[in-house]
């Protein structure tokens, strides 16, 4: 059966094949910005594109795909965090970097095949830009920045459909762009930033002068490099969509002079306890908030499918304690089949379900309803096909949480307290106290949680 997945440019679900003569399944999708812990909403595109991944290699063969994902190690946010943490920039990207592949790891998503660094990449991204500028689809500006002109393509909007939405792009862009002023339109996008005083040591030369390059330009140059000037299938939370996907089509297309990627997928956003997540309202949760509660990674790979992915899914605790009881079931029934001989019949319609647009929830619903229903005609090896097909992991149970000696709990306690008072000096001196005696402890806004540092 074929994959057939939406596409976003053209809002058709369209059948995914292989353009090339090669046969191989060129997929890129947008990796992380590494200067913070990755937060579940990150996952749960994430998560999506890998079952995307493992649906492609069920179908093509493990050797027929190409999966491509880029790590942002420079930008606005990696450098403002390495000079408030006093560090070197590759310091700061190389700790959020190794954590990003620790929670992929726990979370079952395989590594993609190739994950390009934008520090790794200048000289393509150069190249570029300087066949923008040779063009005419681009310009230097009085600073020494170059930008992208927005009105040299004419196609620009057909992605997100800005010009549909009757959008006042230069006016939803003028209160944020600090730089407008160097540009000739405020719509014109940055390729290359010329250097600033606290840029620090982050910059790197270019005919333009010394500067590093703008956000959206090292998707298009790295996924030119390793997977070619057209590519299969480009992926990305929707939150991507515009301006960073838009972009990436222009600049790619008027440099290259063809089609950029052939099928665009958007997975939607993730609502907790019916709001957008974020740091203030306290409901903004990482795999180690998660893990510190006793819940498994499955569990959260779980609940991170059990809704359609191109519709926005609330994700609650609950979820979480329903995803353990169905793995729990899944593990159970598992334990109880015979390894081979069943009829795999039985379970197409789980398949069928994922190649039908990603319903996951479909996949699910027709998984339990063969496991009630069909239960002496699955066999282990048919099942370990669905379950590789979904990136589930069964020989994993939530750990138990473990609970704080009273000291602790007392200290705790106390340092929550001095936290309330803002008497933040007793607070940060009792938290060392807390690690001293090997526990860390996690704020919240509605309180805090306890779980032990690992050794």
């Amino acid at each position: 059966m074929a994959i057939k997945l939406f596409d976003s440019l053209t809002r058709e679900t369209r059948e995914l094949q292989p353009s090339q003569p090669d046969g191989l399944y060129r997929f890129y999708n947008c990796g992380p910005t590494v200067y913070a812990p990755a937060h579940i909403g990150n996952f749960r595109t994430f998560v999506i594109n890998d079952v995307i991944r493992r649906l492609l290699e069920l179908d093509f063969g493990k050797e027929k795909v190409k999966h491509v994902r880029n790590l942002t190690d420079v930008d606005d946010k990696t450098i403002k965090r390495a000079r408030e943490e006093g560090r070197s920039l590759a310091a700061v990207t190389k700790q959020w970097t190794d954590k990003f592949h620790a929670d992929c790891a726990a979370l079952n998503c395989l590594p993609p095949h190739i994950e390009p660094t934008a520090t790794g990449h200048i000289r393509e991204q150069v190249d570029m830009i300087d066949v923008l500028m040779r063009k005419g689809h681009a310009y230097r500006a009085p600073d020494g920045s170059v930008y992208f002109k927005v009105t040299s393509f004419e196609s620009y909007g057909r992605l997100s459909r800005v010009k549909e939405r009757e959008l006042q792009l230069g006016a939803a862009l003028k209160a944020t762009a600090a730089d407008a002023d160097e540009k000739e339109d405020v719509s014109d996008f940055a390729l290359w930033k010329a250097h600033k005083d606290e840029d620090g040591d982050n910059a790197w030369d270019s005919p333009w002068g010394r500067g590093r390059p703008g956000w959206h330009i090292e998707c298009s140059a790295m996924s030119k490099k390793h997977l070619g000037e057209t590519i299969d299938l480009h992926t990305g939370g929707v939150d991507l969509l515009f301006p960073h996907h838009e972009n990436e089509i222009a600049q790619s297309e008027c440099c290259n002079g063809r089609t950029f990627s052939r099928h665009w997928y958007h997975s939607e956003h993730l609502l907790v306890d019916g709001k957008k997540m974020s740091k203030s309202l306290g409901n903004l949760y990482t795999l180690d908030d998660l893990t510190a509660k006793g819940f498994s990674p499955m569990a959260l790979r779980y609940a991170l499918l059990m809704g359609h992915p191109r519709k926005q899914l609330n994700f609650t605790l609950d979820s979480l304690h329903a995803a353990e009881s169905a793995l729990k079931t899944l593990r159970s029934f598992r334990a109880t089949q015979k390894p081979t001989g069943g009829d795999a019949s039985v379970l197409e319609p789980v398949l069928a379900a994922l190649h039908d647009d990603l319903n996951t929830p479909a996949a699910f619903g027709a998984l339990f309803s063969a496991i009630h229903q069909h239960a002496a005609k699955v066999d282990q090896a048919s099942f370990d096909r669905i379950l590789f097909a979904l990136g589930l992991k069964l020989d994993e149970a939530a750990a138990p949480k473990a609970e704080a000696p009273t000291a602790v709990a007392a200290l705790a306690a106390k340092r929550w307290a001095a936290k309330q008072a803002k008497d933040f000096a007793t607070a940060d001196a009792l938290r060392k106290e807390l690690a001293a005696a090997g526990w860390s402890m996690l704020d919240r806004k509605d309180g805090y949680s306890l779980e032990p540092l690992k050794k």
